[in-house]
């Protein structure tokens, strides 16, 4: 089983004010690794980050200490990401969440996640994603 890691666990986890800080840190302990991820979560989470004393600079460290594997490409993907975004516009899809989902269609996934929308996404048009959230 993968687990997919979106930006919620990932800041939280390099913040330890983020209320979450401790189920993420836990839940990276204990999860199977390594970890799977996407350039637009990366892109999330230094955003969110560059606020945060040393934020970006503790992100760049986990990631090259961790080998979070980063192999989704989103040239390979782009019209079904496009796709999930279109479908789910109400909700609205990010760039990254559709990403995320892309990827779960690509292989036996959970997807490590604090956002609720996650259980209204669906994969392959009718199957709930697998999801780990407080």
């Amino acid at each position: 089983m993968r687990i997919l890691l979106d930006t919620g666990p990932l800041v939280a986890l390099l913040y330890r004010r983020e209320r979450y800080h401790q189920w993420s840190a836990r839940q990276v302990a204990e999860l199977p690794k390594p970890f799977y991820c996407c350039e637009a979560v990366l892109t999330e989470a230094h955003f969110l980050l560059s606020s945060v004393p040393m934020g970006t600079q503790r992100l760049v460290e986990l990631v090259a200490r961790d080998g979070i594997d980063f192999s989704f490409s989103y040239t390979e993907d782009a019209e079904r990401v496009g796709a999930l975004m279109i479908r789910y516009a109400d909700v609205p899809m990010s760039f990254a969440d559709a990403c995320l989902v892309c990827m779960a269609e690509q292989a036996d996934s959970t997807i490590l996640t604090f956002d609720i929308n996650f259980r209204i996404y669906r994969k392959h048009r009718d199957q709930a994603l697998q999801v780990i959230m407080p």
